[in-house]
């Protein structure tokens, strides 16, 4: 089973940007549907993009247009380049891995989580 680990959060301010990459173990990576979630405080975890194994992309709606992700199967790495970010974005954001995915917007149908990165976005 895939591991996954993210790095690249930080502080930023309104209007700025970050890219935040995700690491994964083993060697079936691209057979792997790669999510990116993120829960504010006091809130659930909501879906934020993913892309599937054959690089189709799907994006919560406040995002699009101002987020990308990306993968990069010969680096088992999937990426989410955020630009024009908002306070509103401030969350942890977590990275997932799902082999078989029935809603790819459903946190349950993930198999493997990271431990998340803190992304702060500040007015």
């Amino acid at each position: 089973q895939v591991q996954v680990v993210e790095s690249g959060g930080g502080l930023v301010q309104a209007g700025g940007s970050l890219r935040l990459s995700c690491a994964a173990s083993g060697r079936t990576f691209s057979s792997y549907t790669m999510g990116w979630f993120r829960q504010a405080p006091g809130k659930e975890r909501d879906f934020v993009a993913a892309v599937t194994r054959g690089g189709t992309t799907y994006y919560t709606d406040s995002v699009k247009g101002r987020f990308t992700i990306s993968r990069d199967n010969a680096k088992n790495t999937v990426y989410l380049e955020m630009n024009s970010l908002k306070p509103e974005d401030t969350a942890v954001y977590y990275c997932a891995a799902a082999f078989t995915v029935y809603s790819i917007r459903r946190a349950g149908d993930y198999d493997a989580w990271g431990q998340g990165t803190q992304v702060t976005v500040s007015s």
